[in-house]
């Protein structure tokens, strides 16, 4: 296997000395700190392989790390390099407040300068939930130094009275019925224990392994490694050839993930986010780590790959199977090779290998048609997800119309507002709210600048009165995000936001909207004077006295279309 580039021998611990004004001390000192640890001369001298370690008790997706992570090093010493893990933040998304996207710039940055500060010659990435793997791309990015993912692997999935559960569309899905009182307390209770049954991220194709199967398409992960079950003893080879294959990588500068992270991966990245119906968030990370690798995203150029992109894979929450099914059926690779007309084929790879080369390589076994369609054949001819503009998002929202009712996706309706999470909590199920099934929720103030942080608010529960009547799914519209593993007629990410000065601020219950899915149109049907008007009366928030991390992500965050990444990164 070739390892592209010239490569260089590592400088190990004699990298990046610490200040004290003399190196040959700093060299010394190291030296001496570094024996306090029992490491032998012979140790000591090989190049280093950091290990960026995001095990918390605080993230049910990576209990397993510690496992993961003796795999990782077992790879590094039989390549003849020094392994050395480290720990960053952990982001583990039903456990952080407001949202765990506010947190992901600060892992980034963490990262980032931990890799940059540390005597590291290459890194091993290890990440799962939602937000950790984005985090670690944008910070590998940017550190400049070789990088290769693994993924925790998804959850295998449970049972519960002869059905298959998995994390979280069916978690929604049973929420739902129990808001409509289909089903009481005690079954809710009962179906609580049965959602999340092992380590590993969500079940079906959520944000997790929806960027996991992203970053194996731009090359930063090896092949097939994204859908490996987190309980499978695969999980642990991939991690073992992870941990060999970031010392081979030693020196190759050509294979950092700012050389792999380019305009072209960046839309085989979209191609496959749209074949596989993956989750809306990961248009927010692509577009943070694009930025950060200074690649033009751009929403419009998502629709056009949209129109061209089947879907081909079914999976949860749009389709019928799971995340370990996907992994049976042929995973990334089989995908990769439906769309293979589609993909610019001479992106390189980790591998030392072009991705073209990668999908000319005899797959592991036939692949699963019930689960990975052809391409002569999709789950759905049209992409995925696709972008709306229009004078309600004048930058753009984004629309899972493979996770909609078709008939909502060309929509006129009356706007119901809320104006913030707290009036949306409060009004949403009571008795005497005024709506009907044809009209329009709207969320406001749920963006990026929010006091809210963007959180995974966008799936508006269907209000009480409309679910006990059988109302499944209706026009929402917010800037807050959904997970990736909910569905629905659900429009997302408006941009501007509303706590920023976007019209979506200047929306009132009784407003008109058009959705036109069609015509890649969202619009707030109120005439430009009475907008105006509205402006005009609109006051300025009152001020916040902010410190600390808080108020730099106020300060510097950027909006939807541009990653929520901060403006100086």
């Amino acid at each position: 296997m070739s390892d592209g580039p010239k490569r260089q021998a590592g400088a190990g611990l004699a990298g990046g000395l610490t200040n004290y004004g003399d190196p040959d001390f700093s060299a010394y000192l190291r030296r001496s700190f570094a024996r306090s640890m029992g490491y032998s001369d012979e140790a000591l001298g090989r190049p280093i392989v950091g290990i960026a370690n995001t095990f918390s008790g605080f993230n049910n997706c990576h209990r397993h790390f510690p496992e993961m992570l003796e795999a990782v090093k077992r790879g590094v010493l039989m390549a003849g390099a020094l392994p050395l893990e480290f720990p960053t933040i952990s982001l583990g998304e039903v456990f952080l407040n407001p949202t765990s996207l506010k947190f992901r710039n600060l892992m980034a940055m963490d990262t980032e300068e931990m890799i940059r500060a540390q005597p590291i010659d290459a890194v091993v990435l290890m990440g799962g939930c939602d937000k950790t793997v984005p985090a670690q791309i944008m910070a590998a990015v940017s550190a400049g130094k070789p990088a290769i993912q693994i993924v925790a692997g998804p959850m295998s999935t449970g049972r519960y009275r002869g059905e298959r559960l998995g994390a979280c569309t069916d978690c929604r899905r049973f929420w739902a019925r129990y808001r409509a009182g289909d089903i009481d307390r005690a079954e809710i209770d009962a179906v609580e224990g049965r959602l999340a049954t092992t380590a590993g991220t969500c079940a079906v194709m959520g944000t997790a392994s929806t960027m996991a199967c992203i970053v194996e398409t731009l090359g930063l992960a090896l092949p097939r490694s994204a859908a490996i079950p987190a309980t499978h003893a695969d999980r642990l080879r991939a991690a073992e050839e992870s941990g060999r294959r970031a010392a081979a990588l030693i020196g190759a500068t050509g294979l950092t993930p700012r050389a792999l992270v380019t305009e072209k991966s960046i839309e085989n990245a979209v191609r496959m986010l749209l074949a596989i119906s993956g989750s809306t968030n990961a248009l927010v990370h692509l577009a943070a780590i694009a930025r950060r690798a200074g690649v033009p995203f751009d929403l419009r150029r998502l629709n056009a790959l949209s129109d061209e992109t089947p879907v081909l894979v079914n999976l949860k929450p749009v389709g019928a199977n799971y995340m370990e099914d996907f992994f049976a059926a042929g995973g990334v690779p089989a995908v990769l090779r439906e769309l293979r007309d589609l993909l610019h084929l001479d992106c390189m790879t980790i591998t030392g290998k072009t991705l073209g080369e990668l999908i000319e390589e005899p797959l592991a076994e036939p692949v699963d048609r019930s689960v990975i369609s052809a391409r002569a054949e999709p789950v759905d001819p049209d992409g995925g997800l696709v972008a709306v503009f229009g004078s309600l998002a004048p930058r753009g929202a984004i629309v899972k119309r493979a996770a909609a009712d078709k008939r909502l996706l060309e929509h006129e309706g009356r706007a119901i507002v809320f104006s913030s999470l707290a009036d949306l909590a409060r009004r949403i199920d009571a008795p005497d709210l005024d709506v009907t099934p044809d009209d329009i929720l709207v969320l406001q103030n749920a963006g990026p600048k929010s006091e809210a942080a963007m959180p995974e608010a966008g799936y508006l529960p269907i209000p009480r009165k409309l679910a006990a009547q059988g109302v499944k799914d209706m026009v929402r519209i917010s800037d807050a995000r959904m997970s990736g593993t909910a569905y629905g007629a659900i429009v997302l990410h408006v941009a501007p936001e509303a706590a920023a000065g976007g019209p979506l601020a200047l929306a009132r219950t009784g407003d008109r909207i058009r959705l036109s899915v069609r015509e890649r149109r969202l619009d707030l049907l109120v005439d430009d004077a009475e907008i105006a008007a509205r402006r005009s009366e609109t006051k300025e928030p009152d001020s916040i006295a902010r410190r600390g991390y808080d108020k730099l992500y106020h300060d510097h965050v950027l909006q939807a279309d541009e990653g929520v990444d901060f403006d100086f990164c």
